[in-house]
C-alpha cells in the first residue's frame, strides 16, 4: 500500500492520507501532544503523543495490524514516527506538512467537542 523504501517509511500528501484512511485501509495516528489534539485534529484519527509512543507505548487496539499514516502539525513529529513505527516492523508512513497542510488544503477539522477545530 505505501511504497516503502529500503532508507524507511514512505511520505504522503494531505490528500493521499485522508483518501488512504477514509477508506479504512489504514489508520490515522495524530502524534501531537495532548492540547493539540483538543484543539482540532482530523476526524476519526486516533491519538497517541510522540512522547509516550517513543516511551515505548503500544499502538491502541484499533491501529494493531492495519498501516499507520502518522500526523503531527507541521511534519517533522509525524515523521519521526513514522520511522519508529517502521522499525518495529509496522507499514508506516507519514503526512507531509502536518496538521497545517491538511486544513490548509480544506480537509476536515473537528475539536474536542465535536465541532469545529483549530490547528494548534
Amino acid at each position: 500500500m505505501f511504497s516503502l523504501l529500503r532508507c524507511g517509511p514512505g511520505r504522503l500528501t494531505p490528500q493521499q492520507a485522508h483518501q488512504r484512511t477514509s477508506d479504512g485501509k489504514a489508520v490515522l495516528l495524530d502524534v501531537r501532544e495532548t492540547p493539540e489534539w483538543q484543539a482540532g485534529h482530523a476526524p476519526g484519527a486516533l491519538h497517541l503523543p510522540l512522547s509516550r509512543l517513543t516511551a515505548g507505548a503500544s499502538l491502541p487496539a484499533s491501529a494493531q495490524d492495519r498501516p499507520v499514516v502518522a500526523i503531527c502539525r507541521s511534519g517533522h513529529r509525524s515523521q519521526q514516527a513514522a520511522k519508529l513505527l517502521a522499525g518495529r516492523g509496522i507499514e508506516a508512513a507519514d503526512v507531509t506538512g502536518g496538521m497545517t497542510a491538511w486544513a490548509r488544503e480544506g480537509l476536515p477539522v473537528t475539536g474536542q467537542g465535536g465541532g469545529s477545530g483549530v490547528i494548534a
